[in-house]
């Protein structure tokens, strides 16, 4: 009887605790938003990463997501950078060493019917705007539906038979970089199917701040889609929720996502990616200069592509001479750069200190230090800008300060909008 009476009891308490859980759940549920907070787990997170405070992305937390992965149908938008970090003793020290999403959730028996690759491609390979064919991963055999080829938004018909999809790839939080384009398309795509979507949170190097030309609605196009600064300050996960609170996908849609958290994370906390997002990024320092450098790729100038250092540096044949220069050669990630096999002389920018604003003064640069002026704009670069104004300023000789106070009040507008999405400080 006394141990009839203490079973009794330990089922009252776990049905009193799931059903805790799923209040929890509700209370984090509006407009079609969910994000899991269930109390960290010492057994099953990474202890060490607890004691310390590394922070966990959503993908790491294994426990919280298998569960609603079990007996369904499961197609996952991934690229390289959807990893799980494993910790491993070495005899001589122990080392971090990362499993692609894919492997680990094949090796736990999770059936994953088919994978969506952005823009690079699945395996991260591809040059940026490279048309990207469908195809089949050599080493899982899985079918690949590329989505920066044919199309940008996954046909309907892929998603037939597909009951969950799971999202996980590494933003950097600058408006023209794809992904959440790419995000935004999937919304659309499983809210017109009714298929749920689970996001696996990463960090955002470039979390840390807002600033940037705000997009305008005439521009929108696949390097910025919605009304945002060019440097944003939310996660994906938080991104997600502002694209269903806003109503953002097409007819007021809103689709059905789950957000997986990050562990120990604020948008002021330090965190070095494990794997390059794209080929042209290598390192955090290209990162953190991306926002401003990023408008090299709508003019005639050379950002480094076709050297180690993309996006830390800028130059052109034409510049005047300096003790600075190199010369681009096609690369990984640059079949065909900017003034390729010329000698560049240009600005070394690899040595300098984190930024926390767009830097347009290196653009004004470049701009003044080309002899004719009317070739330094191409066409797309009121694509990137988000707007005409950028170049009309730059044209008008305005100082990179008279600039950024131009955008300001767009910015304060837009941070009052992010605030209500936010899931981490």
């Amino acid at each position: 009887m006394k141990n009839l009476i203490q079973f009794k009891s330990k089922y009252l308490i776990a049905v009193i605790n799931l059903l805790l859980i799923v209040f929890i759940l509700g209370l984090n549920s509006c407009n079609g938003n969910k994000h899991i907070t269930q109390p960290e787990n010492k057994l099953e997170n990474n202890k060490i990463a607890l004691e310390t405070k590394i922070i966990i992305t959503g993908a790491d937390q294994t426990n919280k997501y298998l569960p609603l992965l079990k007996d369904k149908n499961i197609a996952v938008i991934a690229n390289q950078t959807s990893v799980i970090s494993k910790e491993e003793e070495s005899k001589e020290q122990d080392e971090i060493l990362y499993t692609h999403l894919i492997d680990s959730l094949i090796s736990l028996e999770v059936n994953i019917t088919k994978v969506f690759a952005p823009e690079h491609g699945f395996r991260g390979k591809a040059d940026a705007g490279e048309h990207v064919s469908d195809g089949t991963d050599q080493l899982t055999g899985l079918p690949i539906v590329s989505l920066h080829g044919k199309y940008r938004k996954p046909p309907l018909e892929t998603l037939d038979g597909v009951d969950l999809v799971l999202f996980d790839i590494q933003d950097v939080g600058v408006r023209f970089y794809t992904y959440i384009s790419t995000m935004t398309y999937v919304m659309e795509a499983c809210a017109e199917m009714g298929i749920p979507v689970i996001i696996l949170d990463r960090p955002n190097p470039n979390g840390h701040y807002v600033d940037g030309p705000t997009l305008e609605p005439e521009h929108r196009s696949f390097v910025g889609m919605h009304p945002i600064p060019l440097v944003y300050g939310l996660t994906m996960g938080e991104y997600a929720h502002m694209v269903n609170g806003e109503k953002w996908l097409k007819d007021g849609l809103q689709c059905d996502i789950t957000v997986i958290p990050l562990m120990h994370y604020t948008h002021k906390s330090e965190y070095s990616l494990p794997v390059r997002p794209s080929p042209n990024l290598p390192n955090d320092k290209s990162i953190n200069l991306y926002p401003g450098l990023g408008f090299f790729e709508g003019t005639i100038i050379n950002a480094g592509r076709g050297t180690e250092f993309q996006f830390q540096r800028y130059g052109a044949p034409f510049f005047p001479k300096s003790e600075f220069s190199y010369t681009p050669r096609p690369n990984f990630g640059s079949k065909t750069p900017k003034f390729n096999g010329q000698l560049c002389y240009g600005v070394d920018l690899s040595k300098t200190p984190k930024l926390e604003k767009v830097d347009i003064s290196n653009l004004i640069d470049a701009y003044n230090k080309t002899p004719n002026e009317k070739e330094f704009f191409g066409k797309t670069f009121t694509v990137h800008a988000g707007t005409p104004d950028l170049q009309k300023q730059i044209e008008e000789g305005m100082n990179a300060e008279e600039i950024r106070a131009s955008w300001q009040k767009d910015v304060e507008k837009f941070k009052k909008i992010r605030a209500k999405y936010l899931i981490y400080e």
